[in-house]
């Protein structure tokens, strides 16, 4: 089939010249709207106004351009079954339509700044009806709405190359994609309205429907174990600057990496001070807050030195030339994140050329408002982010001795640490600086046990230890052995059938207990 006549119609004018000089050059007449029309007809290109084939001028401010039979007829007939009807109707075959839309998310998110309320302005409803109508009738007219198979399509009619039936087919299935994504867009921005006008939480409501489009970002070396194979998918409308994080060197990221990277840098974003985060294979080995970031380093590696061989460490301040050089020097370690490195720290890791160093550019990150996703065979478990907003006013000091300011301050860090520790998990903390995790155990005892197994092998010596606890202790046995190892304060959820038992056996051994009313459970 012979192009004869092709419809455009394009918002975004970028490429239109080249590609209507070629279509002129092989004697393909050109008919467009208003807009666009002027655009041609400045570079001397010659085409015919819609209006000349429907009789119709374009009304209410150029919302009704195209919308008219003689357009339809024109692209939705079949050449040999419709033939008597084109033959007596005297219907023009449009064989090309290029189309682009208004760009609703774009000019509304302008609006939406100057608080201008005409949000529907930008809703395009010419260019679906003749992309889907196209689309539709792909056999015999070719749709085209992505500017970058401009080029292509040149070439093609340059060359008095014919479309197969498979380009035709895939021209079609890009253009009913454009417009889905398109529809989406507006149906996201109309609920988002709707919610704001009904004052609905967002966050806390789950639809009966959820439509999540996803695009390839880069294939992996592999998932978690080399035979597994692996990709990174992110959502559709993702940019370069919703990265969480750069990496500025090192070997390609695996599965597990960026998976540790993640959890670290939740983990190390939840404090102010300088703090440091040890990560190995999904659970923190050691964490600290200190002063400076070289204290925070050594007492976080410290907890647990056995397990932060090849560990993930992150750090939510610049890490300088001297922390750099302690870590290099101290251990063998797979990534570093930071909000960024010194001039002089880039220069001492840069001859460890295979360290993986990520860095955030400071940028706050709001990890809580995502849902999480996990598949299970055909079904996918949904949840809300595990978010602990620390209501230290909810919380219930249970035993009759109070916990004191120091200890006050390590159950919170303690408490917030143990939200990344896989369960059953025991984080013990001195000093705002954990000295032994016990996780992933399948008792709370063996929890315990992990934990002063660490203590002991580390030969850490010390008093007045606080306890986070991430669930209820199911008996009293879990406190007996704590305090073998000098536990003074316990933090947990409470809620155990043997609370009163559990608080009994605080009470003689003259600890404190504190209650948080709320469970931090991973698996």
């Amino acid at each position: 089939m012979k192009i004869k006549n092709a419809l455009i119609s394009v918002f975004n004018k970028s490429k239109i010249i080249s590609l209507s000089q070629a279509l002129v050059k092989k004697k393909i007449n050109i008919l467009s709207t208003q807009g666009t029309r002027k655009i041609l007809k400045s570079k001397k290109i010659p085409c015919l106004k819609i209006s000349d084939l429907t009789k119709y001028k374009e009304t209410l401010n150029g919302q009704i351009k195209t919308l008219h039979p003689k357009i339809y007829s024109g692209i939705l007939h079949d050449p040999i079954l419709d033939s008597k009807i084109v033959k007596k109707e005297k219907i023009l075959s449009i064989n090309l339509i290029i189309v682009n839309f208004y760009p609703f998310e774009e000019k509304n998110h302008t609006h939406l700044q100057k608080n201008i309320k005409n949000y529907t302005k930008y809703i395009d409803i010419g260019g679906p009806s003749l992309i889907r109508a196209a689309a539709k009738n792909y056999k015999n007219v070719i749709v085209v709405v992505d500017i970058q198979d401009y080029k292509y399509i040149v070439k093609k009619i340059l060359n008095n190359e014919h479309f197969s039936y498979s380009e035709r087919l895939k021209f079609a299935m890009k253009a009913f994609k454009y417009s889905a994504k398109y529809e989406k867009k507006i149906y996201e921005f109309f609920k988002k309205k709707y919610y704001i006008k009904n004052k609905i939480n967002v966050k806390k409501t789950f639809p009966q429907k959820i439509t999540i489009t996803l695009k390839k970002k880069e294939k992996l070396i592999y998932g978690e174990n080399p035979h597994q194979k692996s990709s990174i998918y992110v959502e559709e409308n993702f940019q370069k600057k919703d990265e969480i994080f750069e990496k500025i060197q090192g070997k390609k990221l695996s599965y597990n990496n960026i998976l540790d990277a993640n959890i670290a840098l939740e983990c190390v974003s939840q404090f102010k001070k300088p703090t440091c985060v040890i990560i190995k294979h999904g659970n923190p080995c050691g964490a600290s807050t200190k002063e400076n970031l070289l204290k925070a380093y050594k007492n976080a590696y410290k907890c647990d030195p056995n397990s932060a061989f090849g560990g993930v460490i992150a750090c939510n301040k610049k890490i300088r030339s001297h922390v750099i050089k302690k870590i290099i020097n101290n251990q063998f370690v797979e990534m570093i994140i930071a909000p960024n490195l010194s001039l002089n720290a880039k220069k001492i890791v840069n001859n460890k050329k295979k360290i993986r160093i990520l860095i955030t550019h400071n940028k706050k990150i709001n990890f809580f408002e995502k849902l999480e996703i996990r598949t299970i065979n055909h079904q996918f478990l949904i949840q809300e982010k595990d978010y602990d907003n620390f209501n230290y006013k909810k919380w219930e000091i249970v035993s009759l001795k109070k916990p004191n300011k120091i200890e006050i301050k390590d159950a919170i860090f303690g408490w917030k640490i143990s939200k990344f520790v896989k369960s059953n998990g025991i984080v013990y903390v001195h000093n705002k600086s954990t000295i032994s995790i016990g996780c992933g155990q399948t008792s709370r005892i063996l929890a315990v046990h992990n934990a002063n197994t660490k203590i002991q092998h580390n030969n850490r010596k010390l008093k007045h230890i606080t306890m986070a606890s991430d669930a209820f202790f199911p008996f009293k046995d879990n406190i007996q052995e704590a305090r073998k190892f000098h536990v003074s304060c316990i933090i947990q959820p409470g809620g155990s059938i043997r609370d009163k038992e559990i608080i009994q056996e605080v009470n003689k051994n003259k600890m404190s207990m504190i209650f948080t009313n709320i469970r931090h459970f991973k698996h």
